[in-house]
């Protein structure tokens, strides 16, 4: 084991395009866990993203700049490679419901195959944010929707920025 690793730092990696609530209570909640939190924003992504990379860095670090337990950096390449240099040993992540079990599984069965020292922990995510997504956040934006108080405060000023204020929510009837 190396000794230089600090148990109790953990990595929540993640596009975070954009970050929502339930991100922002899955780390917070984390907090009671680990003694120190990197948000880790992934460069690489299979999906096309609203925000550039330094814009999604920058939001999480207005979201979380009260709280110097957390760190936010972007990362490249491979996951435990970024969690072995940033000294950690644990790495984050979210459960919303089953259908997010088995790619969460594969990847920490990889994760543990390419080195045994990391650890993957899964937090369950708070039942009110349960419903919500980053990509449904997107959706809802663009579209027009009500999307106040589905993401923090910095997230919300820069999807109005682009999509402007979403329309209050319409009694059908």
């Amino acid at each position: 084991m190396d000794p230089k690793r600090n148990h109790t730092t953990a990595v929540y990696p993640g596009t975070f395009d954009p970050l929502t609530m339930g991100h922002r209570s899955l780390v917070r909640r984390a907090l009671k866990v680990f003694d120190r939190i990197i948000v880790a924003v992934a460069r690489q992504t299979p999906k096309q993203t609203l925000f550039t990379l330094d814009e999604r860095v920058e939001m999480i670090q207005e979201v979380f700049a009260q709280e110097e337990r957390i760190s936010v950096e972007p990362f490249h390449g491979l996951l435990v490679d970024y969690v072995h240099s940033a000294g950690a040993s644990v790495i984050l992540r979210g459960m919303r419901a089953v259908s997010d079990f088995d790619h969460e599984f594969q990847m920490a069965l990889m994760n543990r195959r390419m080195d045994k020292d990391i650890e993957s922990i899964f937090l369950m995510t708070d039942f009110k944010w349960l419903y919500i997504s980053s990509t449904i956040v997107k959706e809802v934006a663009k579209a027009g929707g009500d999307y106040d108080g589905l993401v923090p405060e910095p997230v919300m000023r820069r999807l109005r920025e682009r999509f402007g204020p979403g329309s209050p929510r319409r009694k059908h009837g």
